[in-house]
């Protein structure tokens, strides 16, 4: 099964931007379905980003036009760019890869990286 390492957390001033990385092991990356979660401490987890193994990307209303997920499956990488970064951003982000193959349902979550928007 894929695993999944991520990077590109850290802190930002209100109105910055970060890109967050989250890297697989394998070349059936490709294969994925990618969907980016926050949580936050208090606050429930939320899906914020889905992109499919072709390339169809959702997001969340509270990130529409701020946050855009892409991939580069020659890199076997999923990226999620965070613009116009709020305070209320502020959580811990996860990536985390889908797949059915043969009836099997395949989910693998990344370890998580921090995003701290300060005021």
């Amino acid at each position: 099964q894929v695993r999944l390492v991520q990077s590109g957390g850290g802190l930002v001033q209100s109105g910055g931007s970060l890109r967050l990385s989250c890297a697989a092991s394998e070349i059936t990356f490709s294969a994925y379905d990618m969907k980016w979660y926050r949580h936050a401490p208090g606050k429930e987890r939320e899906l914020v980003a889905g992109i499919t193994s072709g390339g169809t990307t959702d997001y969340a209303e509270s990130v529409k036009g701020r946050f855009t997920a892409s991939r580069d499956n020659a890199k076997s990488t999923v990226y999620l760019q965070l613009n116009s970064l709020r305070p209320e951003d502020t959580a811990v982000y996860y990536c985390r890869g889908q797949r059915t193959v043969a009836g099997n349902r395949l989910d693998v979550w990344g370890q998580g990286t921090q995003v701290t928007v300060s005021s």
